[in-house]
C-alpha cells in the first residue's frame, strides 16, 4: 500500500517496530490519507515511520486541516514540514500554528479543537 522497496520497509520497521502489529486496514487508511490528501511521497513516510503511529483522526487529519487552511489563505509558508507539525506536542503546535493567527482567524483554535474531536468545521471542507 505504501509502494516501499524492501530497504524502505527495513528502515521503517527498525525505526518504528510498532507498525508490525498494526492492521492492514489501519495502515491503509493512513496511507491513503498521507499520500492522497496530504501529498506525501511513500519514501518520505518510510523515512519518518513515527508518523504511522499517530492518530489519524486525533492528530494527523486536524493538523493537516490547519496547515492547509493557513497555506491556502497565505498565512503560512508553503515549505513548512508536515512531519514537524504532527510530531510536536499539542502545546507547541498551538504556539506555532494557532496562536500567531488568532487575530487574523479568531475561530481557529475552536475549529482545531472541533476537528480533534472528529468534527469537520466548514472552513476545513476543501473542494
Amino acid at each position: 500500500m505504501f509502494r516501499w522497496s524492501d530497504a524502505e520497509v527495513g528502515i521503517d520497521v527498525s525505526r518504528a517496530p510498532r507498525v508490525l502489529v498494526m492492521s492492514k486496514d489501519f495502515l491503509r487508511s493512513k496511507s491513503e490519507f498521507l499520500i492522497s490528501e496530504v501529498g506525501l511521497e511513500p519514501a518520505y513516510i518510510a523515512q519518518r515511520p513515527a508518523i504511522l503511529t499517530l492518530s489519524l483522526d486525533g492528530r494527523l487529519r486536524p493538523r493537516h486541516y490547519i496547515m492547509k487552511f493557513l497555506k491556502d489563505n497565505g498565512l503560512l509558508e508553503n515549505d513548512r514540514s508536515y512531519y514537524v507539525a504532527v510530531v510536536v506536542s499539542d502545546n507547541d503546535f498551538m504556539k506555532k500554528y494557532i496562536c500567531p493567527y488568532q487575530e487574523a482567524v479568531p475561530h481557529l483554535a475552536q475549529d482545531y479543537a472541533a476537528a480533534c474531536k472528529g468534527e469537520v468545521p466548514t472552513i476545513f471542507r476543501f473542494t
